[in-house]
């Protein structure tokens, strides 16, 4: 560990947080930490190849990235991190097998897991009552017993933190960090350095940092990273501007999440050409100046930076979507565009990816595309009633139903999920190149998981389309919550949807669907699995609570 001097005193830096392996490629590994003081970060591949970087600066936290090059496809190979000369990882005593390194074989079987919404807890009888087991401990537990072979990929999908429904720790750490004249909430983050405690907190557990250390990671962000429903409509947006401290929650929030999240997805190439990255190696010393401008921009402008990811596993290409900041959110005619769930920037994205050649295309969106078909319907009447299907009398009330209830998926932006399904219709129908096996949606933020299969009415193909969503990971569904939502699934409901939606001249959506699987309640991690032109999807659960409880199958079936 090097010794710095700073005002005559001997500061030494050591790891803050991490190692975390993120961005998987056939030939490279890359891996992200933060470190507490200025370093040169060393990842060292046993048998293989070394990396090393300095960190960069962020209103006063240290972080780097390591791009480990020259690996062979489908390597899994042990690794160290040195923080100059001194090993900090693994730590010594670890109960954990050696931390790997994992390269993408393109002619291996994948596995991806998946999740969403998870609020860090302790281990302790309490916590698990309230919030039930926590999914991303039982994974590594398990992975820990069951090695896997092949590609090997987890999906964070939103929710990694929850920035405004903090924990006791966190709300310690809020009293003692601030002044007596900071007007931001005393219940919620606000701040850059919080969010840094923030993370802190979420990714510390050993089971945790664990897995995320051995397990190629991609995330990507949903409103609870900001604060619940955010971009939910135009009207929101207008009411948050409002607050003396939302400049400083949403730029601290976008600004973290670019370090903390975002860098991570990219390759080493979109790395190095990322505008903020190379803003970021140029400051020369602290960077926050420039991320915070960048945060500020990607908010107040959101087509100015594209959040989606593409990551090619063999015979599977999964396509992360960005349905938060992107949004366009002009109410006055959902059906031309200008109100739209990804906006013109994202949707031109999703349309340059979204094409055959591969064996399966995964669509990882954070909110469902498919939700079960009565709250599809009310979203769409919400969304028309918004725009004046019934007035402007109407306007008002619907607006606040919408943001009471949260009615803002994809089923709320007509004009991006109509646009979306007429894509995957022509990519099924082989007009985008050779149509995949499968077609699949993968999703989580409702806090119950499910399987929903679609059938176009006219003018489907050969692909199958799935909806499949698995959340929360730690955060289970209150029983009201429950009762609504398997009340959401009966034919009295979806007949009153279906009635209300036409009724506000919805047209009804190209597809049928229904929910074949579930809903499931209670803390989930999904899994799919390929192997050639095949998928099989899976659930895990804990069914008995416990520190140590194993996770079980809840269902595995075909999609």
């Amino acid at each position: 560990m090097r010794t710095w001097t700073k005002r005559g005193e001997k500061v030494t830096a050591s790891l803050r947080l991490g190692p975390l392996l993120r961005h998987p490629g056939p030939t490279t590994a890359t891996v992200w930490v933060e470190t507490d003081a200025p370093c040169l970060v060393s990842v060292v591949v046993e048998g293989a190849a070394r990396a090393t970087a300095p960190t960069f600066t962020v209103h006063g936290h240290h972080y780097a990235v390591c791009t480990v090059e020259g690996l062979a496809p489908g390597s899994r190979l042990p690794y160290e991190v040195f923080l100059d000369e001194d090993r900090v990882w693994p730590e010594p005593g670890s109960p954990f097998p050696p931390s790997t390194v994992r390269t993408v074989d393109p002619g291996a079987p994948t596995r991806l897991l998946y999740g969403s919404c998870r609020t860090p807890t302790e281990d302790t009888p309490e916590g698990i009552v309230r919030y039930g087991p926590d999914m991303l401990r039982a994974t590594a537990r398990r992975l820990a017993r069951e090695p896997v072979e092949g590609n090997l990929a987890l999906l964070l999908i939103g929710d990694q933190v929850y920035a405004d429904e903090v924990q006791e720790s966190m709300l310690a750490f809020l009293r003692e960090a601030r002044g007596a004249d900071d007007t931001a909430p005393a219940d919620e983050v606000v701040h850059y350095d919080e969010y840094a405690e923030l993370y802190r907190q979420a990714w510390s557990d050993p089971q945790v940092r664990w897995l995320l250390s051995t397990v190629p990671t991609l995330m990507v962000f949903d409103d609870h990273d900001i604060r619940d429903d955010w971009n939910t409509s135009a009207a929101w947006r207008r009411a948050m501007e409002r607050l003396p401290w939302w400049r400083g929650r949403i730029t601290s929030g976008l600004g973290s999440y670019w370090v903390y999240q975002h860098l991570g997805n990219l390759s080493p190439g979109e790395r190095e050409g990322d505008p903020l990255w190379k803003a970021v190696r140029a400051a020369g010393g602290d960077a926050a100046e420039e991320v915070d401008a960048f945060a500020w921009r990607a908010h107040s402008e959101p087509s100015s930076y594209q959040w989606g990811q593409r990551h090619d596993f063999g015979g599977v290409r999964v396509l992360v979507a960005d349905t938060r900041c992107s949004r366009a959110l002009d109410e006055d005619d959902p059906s031309d565009g200008s109100r739209s769930i990804l906006g013109p920037r994202g949707h031109a994205w999703l349309d340059e990816h979204l094409t055959g050649g591969p064996d399966h295309l995964v669509v990882a969106s954070t909110v469902p595309v498919l939700l079960p078909p009565a709250v599809h319907d009310l979203e769409a009447w919400n969304e028309a009633v918004c725009a004046g299907a019934w007035g402007r009398w109407a306007r008002g009330p619907a607006e606040r139903l919408r943001q009471e209830i949260d009615l803002e998926h994809w089923a709320a932006f007509r004009y991006s999920f109509e646009r979306l399904l007429d894509t995957v219709a022509r990519v099924s129908r082989g007009e985008r190149g050779p149509a995949p096996a499968t077609v699949l949606f993968l999703s989580g933020d409702v806090h119950f998981s499910y399987l929903a299969r679609a059938r176009y009415r006219t003018g489907g193909g050969t692909s199958r389309v799935t909806q499949l969503v698995s959340s929360p990971l730690c955060n289970q569904a209150p029983t009201t919550m429950r009762r609504m939502v398997h009340l959401s699934v009966s034919w009295p409901l979806r007949l009153v949807g279906r009635v209300l939606s036409r009724l506000a001249g919805v047209r009804p959506p190209a597809p049928r669907w229904r929910v074949e699987e579930g809903p499931y309640f209670g803390n989930t991690i999904g899994e799919v699995g390929f192997e050639g032109r095949e998928a099989r999807a899976a659930w895990y659960h804990c069914p008995a609570s416990g520190a140590d409880t194993p996770p079980a199958v809840r269902l595995r079936t075909r999609v």
